[in-house]
């Protein structure tokens, strides 16, 4: 009896330890819906894409800073290899000694987080009629528990099992024999994955949609152009705004406003904002009105899938303007009040401030060196004030219409590539680019699959020493702090940190660090190809870490005609860099 009671009081002393003992994560159940929450204040992983569910892309990791970056060496270089090359937009996630990183053509890789060493990969099968406006790309995944889940070329979303590579679910968002793809990382929220659709150069309706991170199964669907029916859970949700109260006839059944850059969550309001792309067609001549909730930001309720309100950056787009850019929730204190804002730099070249709780517009300012086709931003109503030549004209029969000089061109004065937002310094560093377009209308009607533009283009310069330009604005003011310039058009993402640095990449092949306070450049390093991937960090074993993609591609070279011929023999690839301090 006495060594039966010993072993029990042995077994209760051991069980009243592991309960008072602290917690330790579970890795092997993978990160849960507060470790996403937390992202932006946890410094060992990037579970994330933005770092952090608002997406400022900053770090309060400081090792690496303006005196010790000098001292940045490369930890390894790890190859996506074949000849799947293109462009490499993605940000990595980073999770429990591995990276995880989706490349162009639609596949996911893993990489010890040490090493560089592959541990799998998965290609997504594609099918030969596949129709991306913008290059094979994709710009990330997403991580919740045991899954990576991203989106495909065909408009897919699919889920992988994060230790093996292995399918758990896949589930089609779209027709892709429509013009349907998808190329944006999708975000969680709620234990929800939400995501949006790519095509808008084909005529297909905009949408954000809602699954079960579990099971893929949709929970609801809210279409970003008015007279369109929302779903929840299979069942009617509500017509998106009021049929034709803001398009004449039917033109608003192939309406694009595509959402293909994804979106932001905000866990204190309880919405996901989403810029929605440019109307279809580009010719505006055949769609009178403003066109919601086109060139727009939208703001969704997580729960209900209905819009709480909108703001349309451009109303009756005729430039290609499509306001899916990034829009950013910070707080700030303007004049003396104490504000929940959001920010976003707009493709039209204007940075926008608004009241993130109910969009009521704050302030615009330009960010670029001209916009031709608007004045400025009315500061009561923030609506432009549109150019009176500014438009391109309305084709006369089979003939095209005036020919215009229009700026930014239509790529943007900020296109897909994300800025980053700075707590320290209270900036926001814009990836902006300076540059114009010949632009007239043509005309044109709707086919299932094809082109829907009607509208053609030359894109040129507008200044002799430089294309790109990173931009250090201050949201309170609207005032450029200082910016660096780059002779070729800037397409990555931005990184911000606690070391007083921003780090972003050029399509020269240079990932680069500057001061965040002047702008200094402090260093870079050649990676072989384009960078235009984003940049993020982390510490592991008490050393910071920085991972940026490379791999020369997008828009530019397909799209940017004069442009893209100065920069040609940009070499591509396709590889994931990873660095941290030398110590000597």
């Amino acid at each position: 009896m006495k060594g039966r009671f010993k072993t029990l009081a042995v077994a209760l002393a051991a069980s009243c330890a592991a309960m008072s003992a602290p917690a330790v994560a579970d890795n092997h159940a993978g990160p849960n819906m507060n470790d996403l929450l937390n992202d932006a204040d946890s410094t060992g992983d990037v579970l994330t894409y933005g770092m952090g569910p608002w997406q400022q892309r900053y770090s309060k990791l400081d090792k690496v800073n303006t005196q010790t970056v000098k001292r940045l060496v490369p930890v390894f270089s790890a190859s996506l290899g074949g000849e799947k090359q293109r462009g490499q937009e993605a940000q990595p996630i980073v999770y429990d000694g591995t990276i995880y990183v989706t490349g162009s053509y639609s596949r996911v890789f893993a990489f010890d987080a040490k090493t560089g060493e592959k541990k799998w990969e998965y290609n997504a099968r594609l099918p030969d009629g596949i129709m991306p406006c913008c290059d094979v790309v994709n710009r990330g995944a997403a991580i919740h528990g045991d899954k990576i889940i991203f989106a495909t070329l065909d408009a897919h979303l699919v889920a992988l099992n994060r230790e093996t590579g292995k399918v758990i679910w896949n589930k089609e968002i779209g027709d892709y024999k429509a013009g349907y793809s998808a190329t944006a990382a999708p975000i969680i929220a709620k234990d929800m994955v939400i995501t949006g659709n790519s095509g808008g150069e084909f005529g297909i309706v905009g949408a954000v949609q809602a699954r079960d991170v579990n099971t893929g199964e949709l929970i609801w669907d809210r279409p970003t152009i008015e007279g369109h029916m929302g779903t929840m859970r299979g069942k009617d949700n509500g017509i998106t705004g009021t049929t034709n109260a803001t398009w004449e006839g039917d033109l608003w059944k192939t309406g694009g406003g595509a959402t293909w850059l994804g979106g932001t969550y905000d866990p204190g309001t309880n919405l996901v904002y989403f810029g929605t792309g440019n109307p279809a067609p580009w010719n505006s001549h055949l769609r009178p009105g403003d066109n919601l909730y086109t060139s727009s930001t939208v703001a969704i309720d997580v729960d209900t899938g209905k819009i709480k309100w909108h703001y349309q950056t451009t109303p009756h787009d005729g430039w290609d303007f499509d306001g899916v850019n990034e829009f950013i929730p910070f707080d700030a204190t303007i004049k003396g009040k104490k504000m929940q804002l959001g920010a976003k730099a707009d493709r039209n070249g204007y940075f926008y401030v608004l009241d993130r709780t109910n969009g009521k517009f704050i302030g615009a300012h330009k960010f670029v060196m001209q916009t031709t086709w608007a004045d400025g931003i009315d500061q009561k109503t923030g609506r432009p004030n549109f150019t009176s030549d500014g438009r391109p004209g309305a084709p006369s029969g089979a003939d095209k219409g005036k020919v215009v000089f229009a700026s930014p061109s239509f790529l943007g004065g900020k296109n897909w590539m994300p800025m980053a937002y700075s707590q320290d310094t209270g900036l926001f560093y814009i990836p902006s680019n300076d540059w114009g377009m010949d632009i007239w209308n043509e005309p044109i009607a709707y086919k299932k699959g094809a082109a829907y533009l009607g509208a053609g283009f030359t894109i040129k310069p507008i200044a002799d020493d430089h294309i790109g330009a990173l931009r250090a604005m201050d949201p309170k003011t609207g005032k450029i702090v200082w910016e660096a310039k780059n002779p070729a058009p800037l397409w990555g993402g931005v990184l911000a940190t606690g070391g007083n640095l921003v780090f972003t990449g050029t399509p020269e092949g240079y990932l680069k660090a500057f001061d965040a306070k002047t702008g200094q450049e402090l260093w870079k390093f050649q990676t072989g190809s384009g960078v235009v991937g984003s940049p993020v960090t982390w510490e592991d074993g008490g050393e910071q870490y920085v991972a940026v993609m490379s791999g020369w591609g997008g828009a530019v070279p397909l799209w940017g005609g004069e442009v893209a011929k100065t920069f040609k023999d940009i070499s591509q690839g396709g590889s994931l860099w990873v660095f941290k301090l030398y110590n000597q």
